[in-house]
């Protein structure tokens, strides 16, 4: 490993690798489908990649020539490179190391420099990864060379799949794009010098990400281009982003158009808005009435603006479970499985959530909410969910089949592609068999941990269309839980890559009042949106430096690191439970033990730590500089959730003080939690308006009442859980 940039001079540095020229690489290729359709990826994937935009050399840069010596330039340290015995690296080899002693890699604050962060722990580009620099010489030869600090290539995102730049400089300017059907599918070359911008296509979504990119390298260097080479292409064809709108939360249409260009910068070309009842059906207004719910209009309008940023907009509709806001209305009650309603395995009594399928009417009722829906979109895609359909019994499998083959029958879905999720068919894989032929399975699961290979694999072998689905991890969380979302995501990218899945998309559920806000969920979505471009690239993506630059645009190169300390802190503590904080559930369910169950191990001294690690995260947001159009709100939203998660802190020691029961916590102490609490309830609705239309937003602060009346009294409602 190459010592860290800060470690240099701040001027130019290259490696020189211990290689004989002549010699041949060792390293074997991987053979798969992907390179029978795409240009080879050898050991050397930009030396590959100059040698088809230059158009000669690439022989020799396929034998690992290192071409005539170049001159040293002054200022320029050379780092001998040597292979280190008993260590490997990712593909296999020998690791290797420069010659002298490791740099330490800080300023003399201790802190690295801004932007020039590397890896997923700041330690330094790879060698022997496609990180590289390399130059490839008039006589077709290749340098091999590294510089440090190499900004360019390490700060895009996603990262390039191969891309090669010097020290020069030239303005920006227009492209002049040009289109090559033999580039595979979105995929671009993109080449700057002294005589212009030069795009080469593959289609309309290629060029649209090399302005992408340019744009991104305009921003690092104020204006100006380096002078280089950029060959990219996308592993995965599709590279979604699903939002829940259903979940108390409904964007405005300006919160979700700045989203929407966001995240097509990043390279994401679909968008599915998650609907319950959030979407104005002409002949169901009681369902809607208190949601502001999107108009067919508006989806049309967005739809539009999707389009114009090489987005899909795609209609997602449950259309079995999470019925529930349809179903505590008299009118559709009967459709229910259980009209009066069910018991939970923690034994609450729940009300109707699902459809029955086999009652002719509901599907009906289903039939018209997709003939309005659709007609609003232009996807030739349609999510129909029927995930968690919690009253269905096992023994009812195949009512579910019939239910799948029912809905693709539908006049209005004929023609479209028909998204479901896999939860069901994970537990009966029986029925991945006889479904449709136009069904793709949306396997989604949300931790690290999560089967997405074991699952993909099973998919594959039936020849089953399949996307793999991670998380953001920002729900029930306040705060976030980042490294977990993190590893989900690659693992899922991974996967979708090794087994032949088409797609991923990565979800941002707003369970429980929705009471995380965006900038959240965005390192998650901004690192899903890298590994599924280029997983080889991006897997060990420097987070925190790219939100800095791509994400909020801080000069100063605080305020990602603030976000990604905050997005941990909830491993502080030793109890760790999926699909939630527990840092935070006694905010959602205040009537809970703290110290028992799923919080069993919790201690004061670890939520002290907390509170420390919060100050910090606190101070660095104060040092940050966010020039995004919502920069200002960014902050304000990252600090009314860090004071709120300080205040569980300070009433999770104090239970734990007592017996673990708020009831046990003295009464003085109870009442400063209710002031702390009061101010902070009224912040997140300013908060909530300036992103968000009014509907759902007093179903997302009884959440917070309810835990600010249990502090003013004492008194918990064993049976609160939201509904």
């Amino acid at each position: 490993m190459p010592p860290r940039a800060s470690s240099l001079p701040a001027a130019r540095h290259r490696v020189q690798h211990d290689r004989r020229a002549g010699r041949a690489r060792t390293r074997p290729r991987r053979h798969d489908d992907r390179d029978r359709q795409r240009p080879r990826r050898c050991g050397c994937v930009v030396g590959h990649a100059l040698a088809a935009l230059e158009g000669r050399g690439a022989a020799r840069a396929r034998q690992g020539h290192a071409g005539r010596r170049r001159r040293r330039r002054r200022n320029e340290r050379v780092l001998r490179l040597r292979r280190e015995p008993g260590r490997v690296d990712r593909a296999g080899r020998g690791a290797t190391r420069p010659a002298g002693a490791r740099g330490r890699g800080r300023r003399a604050d201790g802190r690295p420099p801004p932007h020039a962060r590397r890896g997923a722990s700041a330690g330094g580009d790879r060698v022997g990864r496609a990180d590289r620099a390399l130059r490839t010489h008039r006589s077709g030869g290749v340098h091999r060379f590294l510089r440090l600090p190499e900004e360019v290539a390490v700060n895009l995102l996603p990262r390039p799949r191969s891309s090669a730049f010097d020290d020069r400089r030239v303005p920006a300017r227009e492209p002049v794009v040009r289109f090559d059907a033999s580039l595979p599918a979105e995929g671009y070359r993109l080449t700057v010098d002294d005589g212009g911008v030069e795009v080469v296509a593959a289609d309309d979504a290629g060029a649209f990400y090399a302005r992408a990119t340019l744009a991104q390298l305009a921003r690092l260097h104020d204006g100006m281009l380096p002078v280089g080479a950029v060959h990219d292409w996308p592993d995965l064809p599709v590279r979604g982003v699903m939002l829940d709108i259903s979940r108390d939360k409904v964007p405005t249409q300006a919160t979700l158009r700045e989203l929407i260009a966001r995240l097509a910068s990043w390279k994401v070309n679909q968008v599915q808005l998650y609907m319950e009842h959030t979407f104005a059906y002409r002949d169901h207004e009681e369902v809607w009435a208190s949601a502001s719910p999107l108009t067919g209009d508006e989806v049309r309008d967005l739809d539009r603006f999707c389009r114009a940023h090489q987005v899909e907009l795609v209609p997602n509709r449950n259309c079995l479970g999470h019925m529930e806001r349809w179903l505590k209305h008299e009118r559709y009650r009967p459709l229910a499985i259980a009209p009066d309603g069910w018991t939970d395995h923690r034994g609450r009594v729940r009300a109707p959530t699902t459809l029955d399928p086999a009652k002719p009417a509901a599907l009906a009722l289903v039939r018209e909410l997709l003939a309005e829906l659709l007609d609003a979109f232009t996807s030739p895609r349609v999510h129909v969910g029927l995930d968690e359909p919690w009253e269905l019994p096992p023994e009812r499998a195949k009512d579910y089949l019939d239910w799948v083959i029912a809905l693709c029958a539908l006049p209005e879905l004929d023609g479209r592609e028909v998204l479901l999720w896999g939860d069901i068919l994970a537990n009966h894989p029986e029925l991945v068999d006889a479904l449709p032929g136009e069904v793709t399975v949306c396997e989604w699961g949300y931790e690290d941990w999560h089967p997405f290979a074991a699952r993909a694999s099973t998919l594959e072998a039936a020849e089953r269309p399949f996307w793999l689905c991670p998380g953001t991890s920002s729900w029930l969380s306040i705060l976030g839980r980042v490294t977990n979302a993190m590893g989900n995501c690659a693992a899922a990218a991974d996967a979708a890559r090794a087994h032949g899945g088409s797609g991923l998309l990565v979800t941002d559920w707003g369970d429980l009042g929705h009471l995380q806000y965006l900038p959240v969920s965005e390192p998650a979505l901004a690192y899903a949106a890298a590994v599924s471009w280029c997983a080889e690239t991006n897997r060990d993506l420097d987070l925190s430096a790219a939100l800095d630059v791509h994400v909020f645009d801080d000069p100063a190169g605080e305020i990602g690191g603030a976000v990604m300390a905050l997005g941990d802190l909830h491993r502080v503590v030793t109890p760790q439970f999926f699909n939630l904080s527990t840092l935070v559930t006694h905010l959602y369910f205040p009537q809970l033990q703290l110290d028992r169950g799923f919080t069993a191990g919790i201690t004061g001294a670890e939520l002290a730590d907390v509170e420390a690690r919060l100050a910090d995260a606190v101070a660095a947001l104060d040092r940050a500089r966010p020039r995004r159009a919502d920069g200002a709100l960014v902050l304000d939203e990252l600090r009314n959730a860090a004071a709120l998660v300080s205040l569980l802190c300070r009433d999770g020691r104090a239970r734990l003080d007592a017996d673990g029961w708020l009831a046990s916590v003295p009464e003085r102490r109870r009442e400063g939690f209710a002031a702390a609490l009061a101010p902070l309830i009224d912040t997140h609705r300013n908060l909530w308006l300036a992103r968000n239309r009014a509907g759902g937003l007093d179903d997302s602060c009884a959440w917070l009442e309810n835990l600010h009346g249990a502090y003013r009294t004492g008194v918990t409602d064993r049976r609160w859980g939201g509904w």
